[in-house]
């Protein structure tokens, strides 16, 4: 039996539309496993790799390396009757049919009977193509039967490979040279994102610093005890979690979005964290963030780190989100004003922790300082609600037993 292996509308998130063939891993004649890649297909949120609905032989790709693929759409023909590729062995011809082929010269046309005649015409047959079992050499009807169940079960051939997609060219012009290249599916829908949400929502950004001592203080002081009861090193991004949530809670215009001429407020939070891997970046979500605790968050975060370095983020994980974070302090970064990621209303943004000196106390003293800058749309969020939502992280960071007390 012949399986189709479909691509439908929503595998890859609502608001994707197609997708584009990266590599086939398994070709035409390869047997393939239940659940086995298949494909590794790329769209505007990440790199998939597909699995075979069922375990069989694949008899047809129906798509190049390269190709897009409008959705819905069918890549591929497996056969889960067959187990493995063999060659058609030779049928030794049965000693009657052998005896009247040794009445009939080689260079004489059989004998065709009337009803294998109609049969052969139904289906395309050729005599040439069949071996005649009747007497004196003719065709009989039955042999007619068993050349087409005979060509019904050889796999379909493979589609002709269409021209390869010139992804990458070079223009040499005199002794200079430029190099063009096809943007990636990711590449152009955070292309089309960003401007989107520039060009859609009133855009601005606040700033505040962080003294982060509080927070490292107690890394420092736990980290050992965290990390063998978790298998995970309790890292800063957990802190800035939950302290967003305890902000989100208090300020939930900034965890809603505008849908037509009403504002959705979300009574959960689906915490987005932006993650670079090397195709662009990612913003897979932890969702209800607010019942996880930090261990639970930094083994999320961890494994989806891991996802992006190897491909194997799911649509669904890339999916929804009602606030984002986004760390560009990984990369040097001091200040930046981040974007938001629509339909949300705000986006936080993390940077580098330097050495500053700071007033404390009437004292000048060097402390590990942190720029935050929280984007959000001036269309739901006034900026009071914006500065004190930012302050509150603050607060939080700075005094991070408020989040274990929940004050």
């Amino acid at each position: 039996m012949t399986v189709e292996v479909q691509l439908k509308k929503g595998d890859f998130g609502d608001s994707v539309s197609e997708v584009v063939v990266v590599e086939w891993l398994k070709q035409v004649g390869d047997a393939i496993a239940v659940d086995a890649d298949l494909v590794e297909l790329e769209s505007d949120k990440a790199t998939t790799k597909w699995p075979a609905p069922k375990a069989g032989v694949v008899t047809k790709l129906l798509f190049n390396a390269g190709d897009t693929i409008p959705l819905p759409a069918v890549i591929a023909l497996i056969d889960e009757t067959a187990t493995a590729p063999t060659a058609p062995a030779a049928a030794a011809p049965a000693p009657a049919a052998a005896a009247a082929t040794a009445k009939v010269s080689p260079s004489a046309e059989p004998r065709v009977m009337p009803s294998a005649a109609a049969m052969m015409s139904e289906n395309g047959v050729k005599p040439s193509q069949v071996t005649p079992t009747g007497p004196g050499g003719r065709i009989l009807k039955e042999d007619v039967q068993k050349q087409v169940s005979a060509a019904a079960a050889q796999p379909a051939p493979a589609p002709a490979p269409k021209p390869p997609v010139e992804t990458v060219r070079t223009i040499v012009t005199g002794e200079r040279s430029e190099k063009r290249q096809m943007m990636s599916p990711i590449r152009k829908r955070i292309a089309s994102r960003l401007v989107e949400a520039q060009s859609t929502a009133a855009l601005l950004t606040t700033f505040n610093e962080v003294d982060m001592t509080a927070i490292m203080d107690l890394r420092k002081q736990h980290q050992d005890a965290f990390t063998q009861r978790y298998g995970i090193k309790l890292g800063f991004m957990s802190f800035f979690v939950k302290a967003a949530i305890d902000a989100l809670q208090t300020f939930p215009a900034i965890n809603a979005e505008i849908q037509g001429t009403e504002i959705v407020y979300h009574n959960y939070f689906d915490i987005g964290i932006a993650i670079g891997g090397g195709k662009g970046l990612v913003v897979p979500v932890l969702r209800n963030a607010e019942r996880m605790g930090f261990a639970q968050i930094e083994q999320a975060i961890a494994e989806f780190a891991n996802k992006v370095k190897s491909n194997t983020l799911s649509p669904q994980e890339l999916t929804g989100g009602t606030f984002t974070i986004t760390n560009g302090g990984v990369y040097g970064s001091l200040l930046s004003t981040p974007i938001v990621n629509p339909p949300q209303s705000g986006v936080l943004g993390m940077h580098s922790i330097q050495d500053r000196p700071v007033a404390r106390d009437g004292q000048v003293v060097i402390r590990p300082m942190m720029y935050l800058a929280l984007t959000y749309d001036h269309r739901i969020v006034d900026g009071r609600e914006a500065v004190t939502f930012l302050k509150r992280i603050k607060d939080c960071l700075e005094n991070p037993v408020r989040l274990l007390l929940d004050v």
